[in-house]
Parts: structure tokens; sequence; C-alpha cells
């Protein structure tokens, strides 16, 4: 691309100054010998001049210079498409790498980062953010390079045909690359706040189509109207404040090139009529090439303004690549494949935000093949205790070992790929039921994923469906019932057949019948497994090996459920509670 950009904006120049041999011949039946244009002679001579005889017959050294012209354009033409084809290339290429690590990049950040930002954010920038960093890192940075190269060779057949003329035409040259300097500053923060507001107005779609059950539950249509009208009403605002200090830079640069033009028509009047050094097509032909010289120049005036989009959609783009991945393999570390002797929480603390503790001191031993069922108050910690086992966060005291080996020290791959969880918001694909099931398990067969659905009695349902198994299942699953969506994601688990089974919550927001067949779907997957159950109904628990007790972060209790009503602690408030308010 620049080494086509380079021949075009040559010949470019070339073609018009070829003007000045054709005018010669037209108006002077010849060659000029004017003292001034010695070097533009000798430059003629020897590239017009091997082709055509200029002191020939005007009538063949004009169908000469015609045709040499013609050759001339076509050649330039041929570049012009071949810079333009390779530039585009250049840019999707560039487009599609940037997303690219961009989002191969989120997927390592850890679910810290995803807390702190808002999809819609993030959405933007993946889009929007990406394609300003696109126009300035190829686009612009094409054109700049086709304007230096332009102006480039402008100025060598300017400096060619007359070094006064030259002179006179950068008299205004330097005020045209100077006029945006004490704009920058301004346009850099204006165009900062377009694309955060434009993230915003992502980031409020994207939680209105989300949440649009609430909406109209709440009849709040009229609410979301009018905060989405006063986001687009910011962001129109915040363009036009952008776009009004960029818009001057054409009507300023226009008249100092008006200035430049005719300073330049007084001199080089002067040069032909009085100083006798330079005739009148020269003069003429140096006019019409000295149009290549401003437009370049222009262009790079407004240049600072045109790239600050860009410049802040890079930074934007550049604060996600430059997050730090702070949950990650270390080098050559070991593959997990299991669970032999049992998980250890050794003295656990964690805090997502410095000085606000989530979990202090858990000490906790969970024997290979037991069930463990974590209870507590809302926001008593529970959560985020599983969350440890598959090093969604690290530990910020103690550690996690699996058969005596801290968690941080194995590869998190082979960790997580042992880890199946079944929550009570389960996420489905926009893809088919089988898609779903087999998610993270690339080799199932379809003999397998019907054999999970199953066990995961989710079959009865499935085979009733149109399609079956190929039936997509909507975004987020909003097809299927929760009591449904529950079973694909037991099927989901079943199929993946990890050694350490958490659920969350998995049946609290099911109806009964529903929360039977979950049930006896998680009774199949619990069999020879290390499982972690959460759950506010107690009466789903009562068979746990193990029932531990949070409150506030903190172990306060663990035994079994006999043994912890017996001891009319936390516990046995807990169930009080719930059965004397008919709650199972």
């Amino acid at each position: 691309a620049v080494i086509a950009i380079a021949i075009f904006a040559f010949l470019d120049a070339f073609s018009l100054v070829l003007l000045i041999p054709f005018l010669r011949v037209v108006f002077t039946q010849g060659a000029a010998d004017s003292p001034g244009e010695e070097t533009l002679n000798r430059a003629l001579d020897s590239t017009l001049g091997r082709f055509v005889d200029m002191h020939g017959d005007p009538g063949e050294a004009v169908r000469g210079v015609i045709i040499f012209m013609m050759v001339v354009f076509a050649l330039k033409n041929i570049m012009d498409f071949v810079k333009s084809y390779l530039v585009a290339r250049v840019e999707e290429d560039v487009t599609r790498d940037i997303r690219n690590e961009v989002y191969e990049h989120l997927l390592r950040l850890d679910l810290a980062f995803f807390g702190r930002t808002r999809t819609g954010q993030i959405i933007s920038r993946l889009t929007h953010d990406v394609e300003q960093l696109r126009t300035l890192v190829t686009r612009e940075l094409a054109k700049v390079l086709s304007a230096v190269l332009e102006f480039s060779a402008a100025l060598y057949w300017m400096l060619t045909i007359s070094f006064q003329l030259t002179v006179a035409a950068f008299v205004v040259v330097p005020a045209t690359m100077v006029m945006w300097g004490p704009l920058i500053r301004r346009l850099r923060r204006r165009d900062r706040r377009v694309l955060h507001i434009a993230g915003e107005v992502s980031s409020h779609v994207q939680e209105t189509v989300s949440g649009i059950r609430l909406v109209k539950a709440a009849a709040a249509e009229d609410t979301e109207r009018a905060r989405f009208r006063e986001l687009t009403a910011s962001y129109r605002r915040s363009v036009l404040r952008s776009v009004k200090l960029r818009a001057l830079a054409a009507p300023i640069t226009e008249m100092l090139a008006a200035l430049g033009t005719a300073i330049l028509l007084w001199y080089g009047a002067r040069l032909v009529l009085v100083d006798q050094t330079l005739t009148g097509e020269t003069f003429i032909g140096f006019i019409i090439l000295s149009t290549k010289l401003y437009a370049p120049v222009k262009y790079v005036s407004k240049l600072p303004a045109l790239i600050q989009p860009g410049l802040v959609g890079g930074e934007r783009v550049f604060e996600f690549l430059d997050a730090p991945v702070e949950i990650e393999s270390l080098p050559g570390a070991p593959v997990i494949k299991g669970v032999k002797e049992g998980i250890r929480f050794d003295g656990v603390g964690l805090e997502y935000r410095e000085g606000e503790p989530v979990l202090q001191d858990i000490c906790l031993d969970v024997p290979a093949g037991t069930v463990v069922a974590l209870v507590g108050r809302s926001g008593s910690g529970k959560t985020s205790l599983v969350d440890l086992l598959g090093r969604f966060y690290d530990p910020t005291e103690g550690r996690v070992l699996v058969d005596g080996r801290d968690l941080k020290e194995v590869d998190i791959h082979s960790l997580r790929s042992c880890l199946g969880v079944v929550s009570q918001e389960t996420v489905l694909f926009h893809d088919t039921i089988a898609a779903n099931i087999a998610y993270g398990s690339s080799d199932a067969t379809p003999d397998a994923i019907r054999g999970a659905a199953d066990a995961a009695h989710a079959l009865e349902f499935i085979d009733q469906l149109p399609d079956g198994f190929d039936t997509l299942v909507g975004e987020r699953g909003t097809s299927l019932s929760g009591g449904q969506r529950q079973r694909i994601a037991i099927a989901r688990a079943i199929l993946r057949d990890p050694p350490i089974l958490v659920f969350d919550e998995a049946t609290s927001a099911l109806d009964t019948e529903s929360e039977r067949l979950v049930q006896a779907a998680i009774e199949r997957l619990l069999a020879g497994r290390t499982v972690f159950v959460i759950a506010h109904r107690l009466s789903t628990i009562q068979q746990a090996d193990k029932i531990v007790v949070l409150e506030d972060g903190r172990v306060v209790e663990s035994g079994t459920h006999q043994s912890l009503l017996e001891q009319a602690g936390v516990y046995r408030r807990l169930h009080d509670l719930q059965f004397s308010a008919g709650g199972a």
C-alpha cells in the first residue's frame, strides 16, 4: 500500500507538470529557453523528451504529449485502485485483529473486572471504540502518508520549476499547520465524553432489554423512555459541541489557502512580467501544481482534530487490553484431574474492596465424595465461598487446597474442567438445546447428549418440542420454563461428568412439580462426587453429610441436620422460622 501510494503521488504531480510542455507547444510552438527554467527543462528532457520530440513538428509534439499524458494518467489510476484496495484490506485486518485481541483478553479477565464494568461499556468499546481506533491507525494513517507523499512530490516539481515561487507558496503554510493548536485539548475532552455517553446509551439499551419483563410489570415504559431520551439528548449535545470545534477547520484553512494563492499570483506575475525569469505557461503550470500542495497541507492542519476520536477510542480500548489478568496459571502448573482426598479451606479470608471483608478465617475440611450444604442469610458469604473453588477469585488470606495442593499452584483450565456449577439463574445461549447441553464438551456425541438429558429428566419435554434437540431456546432460554432451563443445566453438568459440583440455589425459584423433577435429577448427579449445595430451603439439604452455617462471612456452626437442631443455635432459628411460616 505504501509503495502504491508513493507511485500514485509522484504520477499525480507529474501529470500536472506535463501541462507545461503542452502549453509551450500550443502557445510558443516549441521548447522554452527562459534562463530560470534550466532545471525544469532537464527534468522534462529526461522523461518526456525520451518519447516525444519537442523541437520537431508542433502537431506531432502535441499528439506525443497527449499520448504520454494518457499513459501517465492510466498508470496513476491503476495505482489509485491498488492503494485504495490495499488500505481497505489493512483496515479490515486491523479491525479484526484488535477486536479478537480485546475479546480474547476479556475472556481471560477475572470476575472482579466484570463486577466493576458495565456490560454496555464493554460492548461499546468492542464495537464503536474499535471503529474509532481503526479510523486512526489505518484510514487516517493512510491519508497522512498519502498527504505527505503528495506534498513531497508537488514540492519536488515546484522546486524544479522555481525556488522563489515555492518559497512564496509557503508563506501561509506555518499558520495553517498551527491553527488547531489551542483547540486540541478541548476537542480531546469533548470526544472522550462523546464515547463515554455512547457507552452509556449501549448500557441502557442492554439493561432495558434484559429487564423488559420488569419494565412492563412495573408499567415503567414512560420512565425508561424519559431516561433514554435524556441520554440521547446528552449524546447529541456532546457530538454537536465537538463538531462545532472541528467544523472551524475548513473555512479558516480555506481563507489561509486563498491568502497564499493571492500572494503566489502577485509574485508569480512579477517574475513573468517584470523579471522575465519565468514564462507564462510555466507559471500557469506552477499555479495548477500548487493546488496539490495546499490540499495535503489543509488535511494535515485538520489532522489533530480528526484523530481525536481515534485517540480517545484507542485509550478506551487499551484500558481493557492493559487490564491485568490477576488470576492465571503459573508456568508449568500441574494438571488436576479430580479429588482423591478432599478439599480444605485453610484460614480463608476474602475482600472485594479493601477493608470490607466478605469471608473471614474460614476453616473447613470437605472429604472427597461428601455433600456439604452451606446455609446462612443473604450476604453471609455462601456464594463467595464456592467461587473460590474455581478460582473466580483468589482469597486475600489463607489457602484453598485440593488433595493438599494450593489451587494457586494448579492449572486453572484443568481445575475448572473438574467443576460443574448449577445456579438459580441458569445461563443458556441462543442456540439449540443440544448445543446448550454440550456446552464445554465439544466432543460430545448425540447419544451422550440424549443420555444426559434423560438422566436430568429433561427428555420428556425435549421430545415433545417440534424440533427436539435442534430447538432454539431463544436468548437466555426465554422459550423454556424455569424448571426446563434448570434441567438443561443439570444435563450439561451430567454430560461434563465433573468430580466437584456446586448447586447455588438451584431449586429456589421453581414450582413444586418442577422442583420435584429437578431434585430427582440432582440426586442422580450426586453419586460419587464432592458436592457443595447452597440452599435457602432447608428441607432440600437435610440429608447432606455436613451442613455449614455462615454468618457475616464466618463459619458459626457445622454438623449434621440433627446435631445442629440439637445445638439450638443459628441453624435451629433458621429452621424454626421457615417451618413455622409454612416454608419447606
